[in-house]
């Protein structure tokens, strides 16, 4: 009976890589590379990765992302590896960093929004990262101009409640950065929304995406910041769902946009951390919003014991003054 034992690698490669491992998916397909070296083999071919990475995220499939993925050490596999998991990036290091070097040119964005799983919009942009505009004002990444609206075969059913229940439980988004020098990446966003608001009067709904990053700013290394992508999306009922913008900036704690220097330290440092699975974003996202209210009432506080302070003061030496220039 053992004479008739069959190993896999009895199975002619051909057959294992059209017929198995072309159906698995990304996460079946690393775990189906570790369960031997012959398999390994035969899932380490970039063609298998790159296939499941521009299924995933068809904004991959752009010349200018599938060339800088190709430099990655193991290709496609790499960059998967990267950008599919959740990062967890709430500590920083001892001695963290705080000045990239200067080869770093430019930072590359694959951004794709699904709708019921239907893909609503996808696009790579590029991001220059040596310039005095970018290294000092605020960052923020638009993708789409004033006015430009993309048009998307979703229906916009005008109810908000429903149109808001609707966008949260079936829009899920993706956004990839890249970087070119380094050869790493990281998915920035929730897989699903972490809010979804109505603007009373445009009509527009802003549908939020959010992961938590360490900041450490000023010695502080409780201090957290937030990546948010906003997705605006409008339309007239019974018409064209329309994605009117995508944006993405870096928040600290008190609602201030980093400038470009301090967001690309943060998001490089997020592109080295550790790896995890999904789903605890909204949580993080809800624990990261009651610090905020918390560090706001302690500031205000803070203010107001000071205009005390100041205020009682000011009376003291309103009186010292008069009751000099009376008594004297």
């Amino acid at each position: 009976m053992a004479g008739n034992t069959t190993s896999i690698t009895d199975v002619h490669p051909d057959i294992i890589r059209t017929h198995i491992l072309t159906r698995l998916d990304g996460p079946t397909l690393a775990s189906t590379s570790s369960a031997s070296s012959h398999l390994h083999s035969l899932s380490s071919e970039d063609k298998l990765w790159r296939e499941i990475c521009n299924s995933t995220w068809p904004s991959t499939i752009d010349p200018l992302v599938r060339a800088t993925i190709s430099s990655f050490p193991s290709g496609h596999r790499s960059f998967f590896c990267d950008a599919f998991p959740a990062f967890r990036h709430l500590s920083r290091p001892s001695q963290p960093n705080r000045h990239p070097g200067p080869s770093i040119l430019e930072l590359i964005s694959a951004i794709d929004v699904h709708y019921k799983n239907k893909l609503v919009f996808s696009q790579a942009h590029v991001t220059e990262t040596v310039t005095g505009w970018f290294q000092f004002s605020p960052l923020r990444v638009d993708l789409l101009d004033y006015k430009e609206t993309v048009q998307t075969p979703v229906k916009f059913s005008g109810d908000e409640e429903t149109c808001r229940a609707d966008l949260e439980e079936h829009m899920s988004l993706s956004w990839i950065l890249i970087d070119p020098t380094n050869k790493r990446a990281v998915n920035l966003s929730s897989l699903r929304p972490v809010s979804v608001l109505h603007h009373w009067l445009t009509g527009d709904f802003q549908v939020r995406y959010a992961t938590i990053l360490a900041g450490d700013f000023n010695g502080d290394r409780s201090e957290l910041v937030q990546c948010s992508v906003v997705v605006t999306c409008g339309g007239e009922e019974g018409g064209e769902l329309q994605v009117k913008e995508v944006s993405m900036q870096v928040e600290d704690m008190d609602g201030k946009i980093l400038n470009g220097k301090d967001s690309l330290v943060i998001l490089q440092e997020a592109m080295e951390s550790e790896r995890g699975k999904r789903g605890q974003e909204r949580e993080r996202y809800e624990e990261f919003l009651e610090m905020r209210r918390e560090r706001r009432v302690k500031k205000q506080r803070r203010e107001r014991r000071l205009d005390m302070v100041f205020t009682a003061t000011a009376i003291s030496i309103f009186l010292a003054f008069w009751s000099f220039v009376l008594l004297r």
